[in-house]
């Protein structure tokens, strides 16, 4: 039984038509996996099914029969549940609170706190979530918060589930329990849109697969399809070789550190040279965020970090930034990027110094732009639009330009290609190589296994705040970086 449906949806912003004629068809009891590059109408097509957007042209059908949604409220009265990539919960209230947040059970005049908390605690049980349902959600972790997310869409008895990205932010064992909730819920009838960059997951779970690229359906198919077959019709070009040829670096030492991050890393040493990349690889907790947080001066450090031999100020990100270090967030939503202002405020920020005589000079500005749109490969409707609206490989092209733009010579990327599709993926892989050739210094965080090996010259593993080991050459591979990581052995 099709439970969902869009026939003939097109859907445009103004003059710019971003849907055209998108047909789409959810069963009860499977996956219809939704795939394409960043910008490809993914979101829009989500949204329409949600409530979120009405089309401009065409039907949303529930059950066969054509409705329109008021509101996303009235798809979720229709049993159309959507988990956001971006979370959309009150980071002020708890848990639990979250979790009923407009549907709180009551007992008579008065709210079944109760009630309500036996529920949290067997979702979180079912979810394998440590989290307490009276925590803060501004208190918990990154994926805990998406397992609150998830917790929220199962209390709502979804009929049709609507799934952006939810392993992003996932530990591997996390994405394992997420995979039994979706079989789970197929065995109970529940139609499933899953959208994911990762198309190892895309293939193990979805029973139906449709590519967009550039606002069209370019591809419909049951199970079957490849990586490298998805990937190619996602791009519309072959995508096999992903990474680039490492390319050699020379001995001269451009970065020292040996430092502490109080609660977080302990007497951590690297070293970085000129025209390297160098991973930093570890499970997830295990302070590779922070040693290069505190490196960067962004969090309280002790020891010593020096560039070209001249030692760091703790604590000071300006003083970093004038001895060349940039540090690009792996949070380019809250971090990164100023979501409610244009790309040229953006882009500018960290280097305004070169656009203002007392006054900014605004022509200097939109040429920087025109320049980084055109490098950078930044697909925008238009010049004004705000990074918020931006999809996250543009979103993540936009950060990298803005951070480049003040001419560092070290860069650390954190989490470098994070909800990125595979096209966008090879284009910053691409970028990384063109920085090490010109000579500057790349430290790449990734908890990507696969994107430290094909990136990196040399790898340093970290676990449960130390640095575990080292490793170069044939090293660099998936068995002595797990072992390291999860602490089985030390290495020199």
């Amino acid at each position: 039984m099709i439970r969902l449906a869009l026939k003939g949806v097109r859907r445009s912003f103004g003059p710019v038509e971003v849907l055209h004629g998108v047909d789409l068809e959810l069963h009860e009891g499977e996956v219809h996996a939704l795939i394409g590059e960043n910008g490809a109408g993914k979101s829009t097509t989500m949204k329409i099914l949600s409530g979120y957007l009405n089309p401009t042209v065409g039907e949303v059908l529930v059950d066969g029969k054509p409705v329109t949604f008021g509101a996303s409220s009235e798809a979720e009265d229709a049993g159309i549940i959507m988990i956001h990539q971006e979370f959309n919960l009150a980071s002020q209230l708890t848990v639990e609170q979250n979790i009923f947040l407009g549907r709180e059970k009551r007992k008579g005049m008065f709210l079944d706190h109760k009630t309500m908390r036996e529920e949290t605690l067997a979702l979180l049980k079912r979810l394998h979530c440590k989290a307490r349902p009276d925590a803060k959600v501004r208190d918990i972790s990154v994926p805990d918060r998406q397992m609150v997310e998830i917790a929220k869409a199962l209390s709502r008895n979804a009929r049709v589930l609507i799934m952006d990205e939810p392993t992003a932010v996932l530990t591997d064992r996390e994405t394992e329990v997420l995979f039994e909730q979706v079989e789970r819920l197929k065995a109970e009838g529940v139609a499933i849109l899953y959208t994911s960059h990762k198309l190892g997951e895309v293939r193990r779970l979805a029973d139906r697969i449709t590519v967009l690229r550039d606002g069209t359906q370019v591809h419909s198919a049951t199970r079957g399809m490849t990586e490298d077959q998805m990937a190619t019709a996602m791009v519309g070009r072959d995508v096999s070789d992903l990474y680039p040829p490492k390319l050699p670096c020379g001995d001269q030492v451009v970065l020292e550190a040996d430092v502490t991050v109080p609660g977080h890393v302990k007497a951590a040493k690297l070293t970085l040279r000129k025209g390297e990349v160098l991973g930093l690889a570890g499970l997830v907790g295990a302070g590779r965020t922070e040693l290069m947080e505190g490196i960067a001066g962004l969090r309280d450090r002790t020891g010593t970090v020096r560039v070209n031999g001249t030692e760091i100020r703790a604590n000071d990100p300006k003083a970093a930034m004038a001895a060349g270090l940039a540090y690009l967030t792996e949070d380019r939503k809250e971090c990164g990027l100023l979501l409610n202002f244009p790309l040229r405020e953006n882009l500018t920020l960290l280097a305004l110094e070169k656009f203002s005589k007392g006054l900014i000079d605004r022509k200097a500005e939109d040429a920087a732009l025109t320049q980084a749109i055109k490098e950078f490969d930044i697909r925008v409707p238009h010049r004004k639009v705000r990074a918020g609206n931006l999809s996250g490989g543009n979103q993540q092209k936009l950060l990298l330009a803005k951070t480049m733009l003040a001419n560092p010579k070290i860069v650390v990327i954190d989490e470098p290609t994070r909800g990125i599709d595979i096209g966008t993926k090879q284009q910053i892989y691409q970028f990384i190589q063109k920085l090490a050739a010109e000579g500057l210094s790349v430290v790449v965080i990734s908890s990507e296994l696969p994107e430290v090996i094909g990136l990196c010259d040399r790898v340093i593993v970290m676990h449960a705040g130390h640095v575990a080991g080292e490793v170069s050459g044939t090293d660099v591979n998936e068995q002595t970086i797990v072992r390291l990581a999860m602490g089985l052995e030390e290495a020199a």
